[in-house]
């Protein structure tokens, strides 16, 4: 007999060799019978698992994210047993779960056609109504080999060669055969909703010298009503996408031909990059910052000194001068260091907080670019704070008080927060002591805590020269987007002799606060794009007021509002064509212009206009110093509903 342990402290005896799915029959109750898998002594097996020796178990119930993890990846199995049902000779390489559903990767000459994804999804279906039992087999190494020659799957092979051990498990399904570790739904038919959802290229294990394989995307969840609400905010998200209201709102654009990963602003994208960096300006003076502009290259010899060439060479562009190497500058630090450094500071001075708009560029491959969220050139809000130890806590404080008043003038009022630190296993990924490591990372902690802030530890996520904290704001669909980032750092300063005089007239080592508080400003305009629908506040929006003529008679009149208006602060034109006005009326909202004012014979007359507000239709007639004073009061207050 063995011992089992539950976790609620019960413990049971079983014969030795009893199989999980006997514990949970054997049990009467209906609390596991939905179990899919279970933790035997931290590591996680099937049901058709057997227990030899005295366990720890705890069955995965759904709707936990780690039942959900497994429901899909057994789904992905199912995609590669229809592909290869359907296609012979397609080879199959990964089929992961991933954060919204699950992928697989198929190695096929043709591509697949949106009519070859239903025929799947179907075939998929039908092995799901097959109910095939999902068979877990552990063989020696050199076995496994020998079966997945036999098919032919190139990719397979070298997977198992790469991750096998002296014995490698596979599973069964029917005559599908897959290496995997597991674990698995007992079998295909507890599948109960799932959706393909796209396809597009990806290279084999991420590299690009690889082969370009195509990965089919889907989700699967344990309701078909909590599948109809994914994609209900699927079909939400693509209508916010930042790419098409870009496009559609001549906010900005990427040209192919002239590099991928760079972001041309267009003109009315580029007023709304000066709002939002005037404010910035404006709240950073406010609170201590001083401006700096740094380099946009420098000589390779400072980035080596900081570390960056060590730990982050892979994302530099790098390039020659005469003889000597240079770096377009992936990050501010350095130079504000410099800035630092070019003159002796007391303890009296400190701390000395130092702020960039700095554009910089980091190398990504091109699998991963998306859109203004994931570039190759972009601005970055950066700052940087030296202080003493002293002064530490309460500038880390200050930071996370800034971030959070950005944020919320911007329209964000839920947050994500993560504390990124290092992981002890991996050593080698970070600069610095491992004592000083401990010290910074309980930094950050006791002021989450004392700001009483709910966070979650993101092990190993931690930048290679300190800890940091991230803050994800949660847009209009709930989803997250990194933005603000505090990173403490005890190593920089020491390596590149950043020093104050204290009070006993000796020189010690500055600590030095990374922040930004909005992320890159591309990234930051994407995101409200997706947040406001591209229906951006009043405040923010490119063009606040357009003024509609509904006659040519009304031509001058219409141009003396316009002046008067933007005499008034506001950012105006006039639709004057000689277009029905309900035309012009449209063509004003799908643009998402909050203030339209409309002008014919009668408002001319009396001196008045007839107000239209986005979202919220005629508004009747106003007197042009009421609507001036309505609409400084939406725009001066920054009132995120208009």
């Amino acid at each position: 007999m063995i011992r089992v342990t539950f976790p609620d402290g019960t413990v049971k005896n079983y014969p030795r060799g009893v199989k999980l799915s006997d514990i949970i029959t054997q049990s009467g109750s209906k609390k596991y019978e939905n179990a899919i898998a279970a933790r035997v002594n931290e590591s996680l097996k099937d049901l058709s698992a057997s227990l030899e020796e005295d366990s720890r178990l705890d069955f995965i119930l759904p709707p936990s994210d780690e039942a959900l993890e497994i429901y899909r990846h057994t789904t992905s199995h199912i995609l590669a047993n229809a592909v290869k049902s359907l296609f012979p000779n397609v080879k199959i390489g990964i089929g992961p779960a991933i954060a919204d559903g699950f992928y697989y990767d198929f190695d096929k000459s043709e591509p697949f056609t949106p009519e070859d994804l239903v025929k799947i999804e179907e075939k998929m279906r039908e092995i799901i109504r097959q109910d095939l039992p999902m068979v877990r087999k552990v063989a020696p190494k050199h076995d496994v080999l020998n079966i997945f020659r036999s098919m032919n799957e190139d990719l397979k092979l070298e997977l198992i060669e790469e991750k096998g051990g002296e014995c490698c498990s596979y599973y069964e399904q029917g005559d599908f055969v897959d290496f995997c570790l597991g674990p698995h739904l007992p079998s295909t038919g507890k599948v109960k909703a799932f959706k393909l959802l796209s396809v597009a290229g990806a290279y084999w294990k991420g590299d690009e010298k690889n082969k370009m394989l195509q990965r089919i995307y889907g989700t699967a969840f344990f309701s078909e009503e909590e599948l109809k609400s994914y994609l209900n905010l699927l079909e939400e998200a693509r209508r916010r996408d930042h790419r098409k209201l870009g496009k559609e709102l001549g906010i900005f654009s990427i040209h192919e031909e002239a590099g991928a990963g760079l972001i041309y602003w267009h003109p009315k994208g580029a007023i709304i990059r000066r709002i939002i960096e005037e404010f910035w300006k404006d709240e950073h003076i406010k609170r201590g910052y001083q401006l700096v502009s740094t380099p946009h290259i420098a000589n390779s010899r400072i980035w080596r000194e900081s570390g960056h060439y060590d730990y982050y060479l892979e994302n530099m562009y790098r390039f020659n001068i005469d003889d000597d190497e240079h770096v377009i500058k992936p990050m501010n630090c350095p130079g504000h260091i410099l800035i630092y450094k070019s003159g002796k500071h007391s303890y009296r001075e400190l701390p000395v907080r130092f702020a960039e708009l700095g554009t910089v560029y980091r190398y990504e491959r091109s699998g991963v670019l998306h859109g203004m969220m994931r570039v190759r050139g972009f601005t970055q809000d950066d700052a940087h704070i030296f202080c003493t130890n002293e002064q530490l806590e309460s500038e880390i404080e200050g930071v996370i008080d800034l971030a959070k008043h950005m944020l919320s003038s911007f329209g964000y009022s839920e947050y994500q927060i993560d504390l990124s630190t290092s992981d002890p296993s991996n050593p080698q990924k970070y600069a610095g002591m491992r004592a000083e490591w401990h010290d910074a990372e309980k930094i950050l902690e006791k002021v989450l805590k004392r700001k009483r802030i709910e966070y979650s530890v993101m092990k190993g996520e931690a930048a290679f020269y300190g800890p940091k904290i991230d803050i994800k704001m949660l847009d209009a669909l709930k989803r997250a987007w990194q933005g603000p980032t505090i990173q403490l750092d005890f190593n920089l300063p020491s390596r590149l002799g950043v020093y104050y005089t204290a009070a006993d007239s000796k020189e010690y080592p500055v600590l030095m606060v990374h922040r930004t508080v909005l992320g890159s400003i591309e990234r930051f305009v994407g995101g409200l794009l997706e947040h406001y629908a591209g229906a951006f506040p009043a405040w923010l929006a490119p063009i606040q007021i357009r003024i509609l003529t509904i006659t040519d008679r009304t031509r001058s009149y219409a141009m003396k509002l316009k002046e008067t208006l933007a005499s008034n602060g506001f950012r105006v034109e006039a639709d004057l064509r000689n277009e029905k006005i309900g035309l012009k009326i449209r063509e004003a909202q799908l643009e998402k212009i909050p203030f339209m004012a409309v002008v014919g014979d009668r408002e001319e007359k009396d001196g008045n206009i007839s107000l239209r507000i986005r979202g919220k239709g005629d508004k009747g007639m106003y007197s042009l110093d009421a609507f001036i004073q309505y609409a400084k009061r939406i725009v001066d207050e920054k009132d995120l509903k208009q």
